[in-house]
Formats: C-alpha cells, structure tokens, sequence
C-alpha cells in the first residue's frame, strides 16, 4: 500500500475523478508526488522507466482536464503508459508490471476501461483514435451516444513510422472533419535518439519560439479560421514562415498546429488543453519533454535507463560485480555482424530503431558508414534491403521477431519474388516473456515457412547460431536466421565464420522408439528427455529446406516421430515435417510440441515455456501420455 505520510495528495487519488477534485493549484504537487512514486515503484519491480518520467506532467494533465473514461485517452508506444496506470486504479499494483498475473507494460483494454486500445508496437494511436472520433461522431448524430472527446498520444519516435501519416493524412481530409487532438510528445528520442528528416525539420520549428508566439498571437486576433480574411493570412504565414523555418506539416495536412508547449509546466499544459477541449476538427498539440525527466541518471542517460531491472533509486543502476555472463544471442550476432563486416565490404547493416535491442552498437561505431537506422519504418527496413541487394550489396536486416510482422509484405513482395540477397537476423523468436504477446515471437516459423525462396534457420546454441548466420550470409538469396532473446545452453562460440550445409540436420543422439525432432532453442529439452527415456534427438537447424533424407530415414526406423519448436503449432515447423511425410505416402504417429493457439500473457520467457509444456518436464510429460510404454525400458533381444 501507498505510503500516505509521504505521497498525501496521490495516497488518495484511486481513480481520475478523485484527481479531478483538486484545485487546479496543487496539480504541482501531485506531479512531484507521482514522479517520486514512479521512481520507487519501477527501482523494486522494474521496468520501462524514462518514458514513463518524461510524461509525469503530462499525464496529469490529461486526466485532470478531460472526462477518463468517458473521454477516449489512446497511448502510443505504450511503455509510457506507467504514470496513466497509476492514475487509474492500479497504483497499489504497479510494482508487479511484467510479473506473472501482474500488471501488462503496456495499455490492455482487458486489464482496465482506462486503457482505451491495447498496444505494444509503436505508432497505432493515430488510426485508432481516429476511428473511435469517425464512429462517436456518427453514433452522436444518430443520437445513439453522447458526443465525447478523442486523444491520441503519440510519442518516443512514434511519428516516425509512416503509419503515423497515413493516419494524419486521412484525418485531415474527412469531411466532415472529425473531432481529434493529437499530442506529439516530442522528446527527440526512440530507445535511441530519433532519426531522420522529421526529427530534424521538429528540432528547427522548436527553435522558433518568438514566431510560434506570433503565430498563435495572429489565431486569436483572426478568429474563425474559415472566414475569408482568416484563410488568405494562414496562406500568406505559410509562405512568410517557410522563410524562417519549415513549412507547417500538419497544418498542410489538415490539422490546427498549437505549441510548442513545454511538457513539464503543468500549467501551461492544463490551459494549452482546456482550450482544445473546446475547439472542432482535427488538431495537433506539439509538446516538448524530456524522456527520464526529474531523474538525473536518467536525463543524462535516456538509453540506458529507457528500461531497467530493480535498482536502488538512491544510487541508480548499478553493474553487479561476478562471474563472466553468457553471451546472449543478441551479443552473438553483434560480434557476428563485426566480423562478417571486417571480411566482406559489402555487408550492410540495417535497423527499425532498435540498434541497442537488436545488438547493433558496436558495429554503428565501427562501421557507421554501413549502418542504417531507419527509423520505426519496418517496411522502408526490408525494401530498402531489397534496393540495395538490386545494386551487389550484401544488406543484414536486424529486427524482431513481432516487428518483422509489420515488414511482411516487403518480405514476399520486394525480397522473396525477386530472389533477392537478404539475410534477416530475427531476434525475440519463439516466448519473449515480461513484455507480453505484443512482444511474442511466437508466429515466425508459421509465416516464414511458406514464404518461396526462403530459406530458414533456428539454432540451437550460440555457436550454431554464429555459423548459420554466416551460411545465411553466404546464400545467394533471401535467408533467415531466428533466435531467441536471452543465453543459450552455454556452447563456446568459436571464432571462424564457418557454414553448414544448406538443408542438413544434426543427429544429436542415436536412439530407439521415437525419434525426437527439435528446431532451435527446443533442442537442449530435448536431448535432456532424449537421454532420460533413451530415445533419437535431431537438431533440425533448418525449418526449410527441411532434411529430407534424414526424416525418411528416421520415419522408417521409429515407431513414431515428435517435433518441438517454440512457435505455434500451426502451420510451423511441425506441419512441414507432416506434409513432407505425407508426400512421401509415409503414416505413422507424429506428436506436434509446440506453442499453444493462444496469446499468452506475460511472464518470464521460463514460466511462459513451462506454461505451454514446452520444459523438459512438460515434454517427458506429453510423451508418456501419447506413449505410455516409454516409461519402460526397451526389450533386449537377445543375440542369435
């Protein structure tokens, strides 16, 4: 429970009405006291942290001036969503985020009414919001509901994805104009500082404050911006300010540009929003925060404290001194990616914005002329993959799991028609954990597989995922390589860039009964129960081509096959093992071990694969429900 000695005014604020009973003078204190509990709370449990500090004001305000939930509130790139939660019911619950039955990272509309539309990826708010102001605006003149007010929040690089202007420009084009307030929580940063020309052209238009002073100034005295005298002045200002500073984006797309208003004077943002509760049509609010705001590590390191494990708040994190870590993944394929670049001039590395997630730093600064951070644009990523490979270079796609979904047509279309050298280095695959399913990279065996041309890998170490990065690499075509997040079972990564043969598995252990059939981070379970109840363990390495002479051989010698892979059932790897069988008019009893045909929640990467039975315990448990025999040792039949 809150401590209500030292948190007074939040102690006793359960829900947006009991913030909204406050006189607007204390709205300061209640910011300090919110910030200050944020700190404690994310140091015991955890968290995505800076982007939640820097919309402490923010948030406030939001909540105080509009009527929650009645007024739609819609967050984007939700992990600035901890300071919304508090607010809203949850605060005596928040330091359980991303724990098993604890509190979702981001928005879930199933966890509270607060939470107006779930999100994980970034750059949805717009669109959706929108389509909540079309459909309240049809149903209130219809006289089915009552009119109510749409905010979209978008911010830490969101803007940057073009879904965000394909939002804005439909906006701005409705007739009739729907009622919408956009918030551009510009803070100059993603997980890494925001790039590209927007980022830019909002850092030039930020610069100017005397002439948005002027601007607003020239509004008020104009009145009604449809009146004749009113439009020829906003036309002539374009032109005027296009001298000075950009031209106006969002006022040409449609929308009635304020600010920018900085985000951490409460004041200011309670005035700045109760005017645009009052104003129609579309408008965009432009105000400037700082993500990790009243924090000083965290101001001074907005990446590394972007999300944290606990950590005491009096001294900030701190590295625990011990033994050597296991490598990650992640770092396998970052030390991977600078070795490769050292032996092929021509490799190019490419990122949607993730360059710390995706294991990209160290080859950002030692090869940052072959270092592509594109922005959230996973669709641009793939293509521009695809231009370059047109033109002999050798381009590396480092994205996740989930993110690769949103690039999925420039897979097939721009890369896999045209036969294209791309590799893509899938991090996230299979149970991601704390963050949820909007993280989950549960479906990428399933829509890679049937992608023509398309070669792909799962690993089933560290040192196999560095050698079939390296035959992926070395493909004349469109491969990809799927890994995990977290360590792996601990082999030694060897430092030559070796290949494996395309299309070739590993006989891991030699057996009798039942064969076993793992594909990537499956494997190390599987020989583990391979080894307890004496049976065959394949590392499969590839989900396509699959090893055709292998599986026959083992379907002809076994009473029955299993396949394990942490990827949904359907349609993954599995279901390529049973067609290729069925081709071959070969029937025998084949398991499928796989995810369940489900969004799980969040937990860590361990309970979620235990959950689906996906542990050692799990499997030895489904095999000797399917073949209860196993639990006995084989027959010896005896010599001559």
């Amino acid at each position: 429970m809150i401590d209500a000695t030292r948190y007074p005014h939040l102690s006793r604020i359960d829900t947006p009405a009991d913030l909204r009973r406050f006189d607007e003078a204390e709205l300061p204190a209640i910011a300090a006291e919110l910030r200050a509990y944020l700190i404690e709370s994310v140091g015991r449990s955890g968290g995505h942290f800076g982007a939640g500090l820097g919309v402490i004001e923010l948030t406030t305000a939001l909540h105080y001036v509009y009527d929650t939930p009645e007024d739609r509130l819609v967050w984007d790139v939700g992990h600035q969503c901890y300071p919304h939660k508090i607010l809203t019911g949850r605060r005596d619950r928040i330091h359980t985020v991303k724990q098993k039955d604890g509190i979702a990272p981001f928005p879930k509309r199933e966890e509270s009414r607060y939470d107006t539309f779930g999100v994980g990826h970034s750059s949805t708010s717009i669109s959706a919001a929108l389509g909540m102001a079309i459909a309240n605006q049809r149903a209130a003149a219809a006289g089915a509901a009552a009119p109510r007010k749409i905010v979209a929040v978008i911010g830490d690089g969101a803007m940057t994805a073009g879904m965000a202007f394909e939002a804005l420009n439909h906006a701005g084009g409705l007739e009739p104009e729907a009622d919408l307030l956009v918030i551009l929580n510009d803070n100059r940063m993603s997980i890494s500082e925001n790039v590209g020309g927007l980022t830019k052209m909002l850092g030039r238009m930020t610069g100017s404050r005397t002439l948005n002073a002027i601007r607003e100034g020239g509004k008020k005295l104009l009145g009604d911006k449809n009146k004749p005298t009113a439009k020829f002045v906003r036309r002539w200002e374009e032109h005027w300010k296009g001298m000075f500073v950009p031209s106006t984006l969002f006022e040409e797309m449609g929308f009635h540009y304020t600010g920018p208003v900085d985000g951490h004077d409460i004041r200011a943002l309670v005035a700045a929003l109760k005017l645009q509760r009052t104003l129609k049509g579309p408008q965009l609010l432009h105000v400037i925060t700082t993500k990790g705001k009243g924090y000083e590590l965290a101001e001074d390191d907005q990446i590394g404290y972007h999300a944290v494990s606990p950590f005491d708040p009096s001294t900030g994190v701190v590295s625990k001194p011990g033994a050597a870590k296991k490598p990650t993944y992640t770092d396998v394929f970052g030390d991977w990616l600078c070795d490769m670049a050292a032996s092929d001039p021509t490799l190019m590395g490419i990122t949607p914005a993730m360059r710390e997630g995706s294991g990209l730093v160290r080859f950002s600064q030692q090869y940052p002329e072959r270092y592509f951070d594109v922005a959230i644009a996973e669709q641009h990523a793939v293509t521009l993959a695809a231009g370059m490979a047109c033109e002999g270079a050798k381009p590396v796609v480092a994205i996740y799991s989930t993110f690769l979904q949103r690039g999925y047509d420039q897979l097939v279309h721009d890369v896999a028609i045209q036969n294209l050298d791309v590799l893509l280095a899938i991090d996230r695959g299979g149970v991601v954990g704390p963050d949820g399913a909007t993280h989950a990279g549960n479906l990428d065996l399933s829509y890679l597989r049937c992608v023509p041309n398309l070669v792909v890998m799962a690993p089933a170490d560290e040192n196999e995922c560095r050698q079939l990065l390296s035959t992926g690499f070395a493909y004349p075509g469109p491969a990809a390589v799927r890994y995990p997040r977290g360590t792996g079972p601990g082999v030694a990564v060897q430092p030559a860039l070796e290949t494996l043969p395309i299309g070739k598995a590993q006989l891991r252990r030699r057996g009798t009964r039942i064969a076993l059939l793992g594909f990537g981070a499956i494997v190390a379970a599987a020989e583990q129960v391979g080894a307890e109840l004496g049976l065959t363990v394949a590392n499969m390495r590839f989900v396509k081509p699959l090893d055709r002479e292998l599986l026959l051989e083992l379907a002809k010698t076994h009473e029955g096959l299993v396949t394990l892979e942490d990827n949904v059932v359907a349609g993954g790897a599995g279901s390529g093992v049973a067609e290729l069988l069925a081709a071959e008019g070969l029937a025998l009893p084949i398991l499928h071990l796989g995810l369940p045909d489900a969004f799980q929640h969040h937990a860590s990467r361990e309970q979620l694969l235990a959950e689906a039975g996906l542990d050692a315990a799990g499997i030895r448990t489904a095999l000797l429900a399917r073949w209860p025999q196993l639990a006995r040792p084989p027959r010896q039949v005896s010599a001559g």
